[in-house]
């Protein structure tokens, strides 16, 4: 039984109400004295208090996805990750395993409910690889649509989040499926994964001098390398990129300074300026134009804008990003358009996103081309 999994869910829940029965029940015959009385009172306390506590960190990591697998919880997960080298004319997405879509009708068939593919990237000119998730629709498996190419969106996570929370926390697959399937979307292909390429450094979708190329990764190796395996057009009509906190900022930096390969950029709770910590490094080595151009309100005020569209959302109360969201709103000029998404409230959680991606999709789905 894996540890995000609802049986162990459910069978901590189970056991911490049959031991809070069962502590209620036997309490008249443990309130006398004597030590065995006052052993089994503290036992069965501790016992209720223990299994309740399991109960409600299970709960906790099955909606924020803290931790992946039960290796992972106990700190067994210590292998180090292999540098791989590639030769030219390599494969750039090697599939590595496929998956059904959870709370998908007929989700075993892909035909019927589409299909996950877990895949490593290789970015061919940013020498960097990276796992991700590709959710393909039913259409991309029916006869009909043999012929017909697919629009497709890159959904990335928050810092320092995991691919799997997209999946599981955010249900992009399931999300996207229901709105296609009730016609307020086209079938689009997900390429979900996390915009930290070099784990643990948080590069914020930057070229870092000496560093990873994490831009030239998103902004020239992915398109690339998807559009050569799967039936994804290669023109900027076909490609947008949606992504929450640091997904969300590196969503909009990149459709801001590529509007040649993006047409669309959706950030939901982003900020607009490069995080600078511990985290992170030194990002720009003392370059002052490349901190500059990773502010993206001083990129809309000081750089060209092209004609790609942008969507961001903030909360009234909760958020941090009210001013800076509006900021950004009057700062985007023709060609270029920008819509917002504004909750009475909402914090920086999951949930206020779930609120967030059905429009945003069903917004992306707007901008983009399949042809």
């Amino acid at each position: 039984m894996g540890l995000t999994g609802n049986t162990v869910l459910a069978l901590a829940a189970l056991l911490a109400l049959l031991l809070f029965t069962v502590t209620v029940w036997l309490w008249p015959g443990l309130a006398r004295g004597g030590p065995r009385a006052v052993l089994g009172r503290i036992g069965l306390l501790l016992a209720t208090q223990a299994a309740l506590f399991a109960a409600v960190g299970l709960a906790a990591n099955n909606y924020f996805l803290f931790y992946g697998s039960w290796a992972d919880l106990l700190g067994q997960e210590q292998e180090m990750g292999v540098v791989v080298d590639h030769s030219a004319g390599g494969k750039d997405v090697r599939v590595v395993g496929r998956q059904k879509i959870e709370g998908v009708p007929g989700g075993g068939r892909p035909a019927v409910g589409g299909q996950v593919q877990k895949v490593v990237i290789s970015g061919e000119t940013s020498r960097i690889d990276s796992p991700a998730y590709v959710y393909l629709p039913p259409e991309y498996f029916q006869p009909a649509y043999a012929k017909r190419t697919f629009p497709a969106a890159v959904v990335l996570t928050g810092y320092p989040g995991t691919a799997e929370n997209l999946l599981k926390g955010l249900k992009y697959p399931r999300t996207a499926f229901e709105q296609a399937r009730s016609g307020r979307m086209q079938p689009m292909v997900l390429v979900m994964m996390r915009p930290t390429v070099a784990p643990p450094r948080d590069t914020e979708c930057v070229d870092v001098p000496g560093g990873p190329r994490t831009e030239m990764f998103f902004a020239e190796d992915l398109p690339r390398a998807v559009s050569e395996t799967y039936r994804v057009g290669t023109a900027p009509r076909n490609w947008g990129l949606i992504g929450n906190s640091t997904g969300g900022y590196c969503a909009l930096k990149i459709a801001l300074h590529h509007p040649g390969r993006y047409a669309a950029g959706a950030g939901l709770s982003a900020y607009y300026r490069a995080a600078e910590d511990i985290t992170t490094g030194d990002l720009f080595h003392g370059d002052r134009r490349l901190r500059d151009r990773a502010d993206l309100l001083w990129s809309l005020d000081h750089l060209p804008q092209g004609t790609s569209s942008f969507l961001v959302t903030t909360s009234a109360k909760g958020e941090g990003n009210l001013a800076a969201t509006r900021a950004f709103v009057r700062k985007v000029k023709a060609p270029a358009r920008v819509s917002s998404i504004t909750l009475d409230s909402g914090g920086h959680n999951f949930n206020t996103w779930n609120r967030e991606i059905p429009p945003a999709l069903v917004w992306m789905s707007g901008r983009l081309s399949a042809a």
